[in-house]
């Protein structure tokens, strides 16, 4: 049994009572929603909210759950819906208040991070990398964010979006593409150097 039935198992052990392993379910997914969360909004505060509004409505709708997808598909839906949920309450435009990108470590250099050049540099490309993500059309930063965050397919991506596997696929690679050109300048100055060394 893969951990997508394990977890619908578990989701339906608790809506007929069994708390633990509703604890078990959140143990297994409160990092990857949590960053997910935290990624599209841009106080901690409001991804907090948000953290707690999607484990409330999971709890809510325990009565309700019927297994139709995977419960990471259930639970990435409540959170996606909830977060545009909040952002029209609150009302401020989605794509202006989406993305906080402060955790580029895998972007950012490893070996001599330590050396001032070396900082400035990863501070500009992290500081470049957040503007390029915040740019992109809210469409296709929600399907990046979504795959990088959840470990999502992109059919459940597509399910969570409300588009077709496809239209999915499409929005993450221009994301990507449009990622990639925004930083192709930091990949030239890092060959450039790695040269002159």
């Amino acid at each position: 049994m893969d951990q997508g039935d394990d977890d619908a198992a578990l989701m339906l052990r608790y809506r007929d009572g069994d708390a633990d392993a509703f604890a078990v379910l959140y143990e297994r997914h409160k990092g990857s929603l949590y960053r997910y969360l935290q990624r599209l909004c841009r106080h901690p505060d409001t991804a907090n909210d948000l953290f707690q509004e999607v484990w409330s409505k999971v709890i809510a709708s325990r009565d309700r759950y019927e297994v139709r997808a995977q419960f990471r598909t259930f639970l990435f839906r409540i959170a996606h819906n909830s977060t545009i949920d909040h952002f029209r309450r609150a009302g401020r435009r989605h794509e202006r208040d989406m993305q906080d990108v402060d955790e580029v470590a895998t972007e950012l250099p490893a070996a001599e991070h330590e050396l001032p050049d070396a900082r400035a540099a990863a501070s500009e490309l992290h500081a470049d990398f957040r503007r390029a993500l915040e740019r992109l059309p809210a469409e296709q930063r929600d399907v990046f964010v979504l795959y990088e965050e959840s470990g999502l397919s992109l059919e459940e991506i597509g399910r969570i979006t409300g588009v077709g596997m496809e239209t999915a696929k499409s929005r993450l690679r221009y994301a990507v593409g449009k990622l990639r050109t925004a930083l192709e300048r930091h990949k030239a100055a890092s060959l450039e150097q790695s040269t002159e060394s």
